[in-house]
């Protein structure tokens, strides 16, 4: 299961230096990828916002 960006998402860009596939995509609010998203929760990890969690 994909992890995904909620509007808590401040845009630092923490994220993208960490994913190992490539999955996240700069914006206003970044998002993820599902198809590229390995699942593996760096992301999340390192969010200082707490925006990034698995997705439903």
């Amino acid at each position: 299961m994909a992890y995904v960006i909620s509007d808590d998402c401040i845009a630092c860009g923490t994220c993208i230096d960490e994913c190992p596939s490539g999955a996240i995509s700069e914006g206003a609010k970044y998002s993820i990828d599902p198809d590229a998203c390995v699942d593996c929760g760096t992301c999340a990890d390192v969010c200082p916002t707490g925006a990034i969690a698995p997705g439903a």
